[in-house]
């Protein structure tokens, strides 16, 4: 499928490919071995790049971070199919068990949240800490009808903005994307849809960060820290693309909440 001959091994814009369960994945490794490995999971149409303000931010504090990117995203060529949070989220359990080999924090970001999410609660072993940022469980949480009407009414203008990185970064080539991004509308227009209450009893720390002017019902992300046994929020000011707008706003956080636990009481 991919248009250069990649393999195992080679070395491209500071990453590299590795096999993974049979799959082809491209990921990045920084930081400190010795300090607490953190992974950092992308959203749809987005790639590590897109973290470039935490990986720079969170490798400076010592932390050990992995980005990988999932098939189809970034560098990351393609697999045949649809895709599916079933699929995504088992390649994200076997990134955890064959690469990062030790619990590890997860930040996710969108439905890259969502897979962090998941992961706590079906292998609560491989998770220590997790941040969620900007992303909904269920469609009744979610508030995004400019950006569905205009990712499903394909206009040139979004549909541009959305494949400049894609261009730039994949194997597959700039004539794959068509086909990626019809993949990408299907996902995201047919999930997900979990309950709140499914994740009633996962036990590690979880931080939810939600935008005021983001993509998500504010109730919706109340909701969930409410429910988790040890649920934070925070909302800050910005868009569905906070780690972006105001890293000098979410990489403290992040890096505070990965630390330890935020007071819960201010009386004796």
């Amino acid at each position: 499928m991919t248009r250069s001959g990649i393999r195992v091994g080679d070395r491209v814009d500071a990453g590299c490919y590795i096999d993974l369960g049979g799959t082809l994945i491209w990921h990045f490794v920084g930081g400190d071995p010795a300090g607490a490995p953190t992974v950092l999971l992308h959203g749809a149409f987005a790639s590590a790049a897109t973290w470039g303000a935490q990986i720079a931010g969170f490798t400076n504090a010592g932390l050990h971070v992995y980005v990988p990117e999932r098939s189809g995203h970034g560098h990351s060529p393609d697999v045949a199919g649809r895709w599916s949070m079933d699929a995504m989220l088992a390649q994200v359990i076997g990134y955890l068990e064959t690469v990062v080999g030790v619990p590890a924090n997860l930040v996710g970001w969108s439905d890259g949240a969502m897979l962090a999410l998941l992961v706590a609660r079906v292998r609560p072993e491989l998770v220590s800490r997790v941040v969620l940022t900007c992303n909904y469980i269920n469609s009744a949480g979610r508030d995004a009808p400019e950006f569905f009407a205009r990712m499903t009414a394909r206009e040139p203008d979004f549909v541009n903005f959305l494949r400049s990185t894609y261009d730039e970064e994949s194997p597959d080539g700039p004539e794959h994307f068509d086909a990626v991004y019809a993949k990408t509308e299907d996902f995201l227009s047919n999930g997900p849809e979990y309950t709140v209450t499914e994740f009633a009893e996962v036990d590690a720390p979880v931080l939810v960060v939600a935008a005021d002017c983001g993509v998500v019902h504010l109730d919706h992300s109340l909701e969930l820290s409410r429910t988790l046994p040890r649920g934070r929020l925070a909302i800050l000011p910005g868009t569905h693309i906070l780690p972006i707008e105001s890293p000098e706003l979410f990489n403290p956080l992040v890096l505070s909440f990965l630390m330890s636990d935020p007071p819960s009481r201010w009386t004796p």
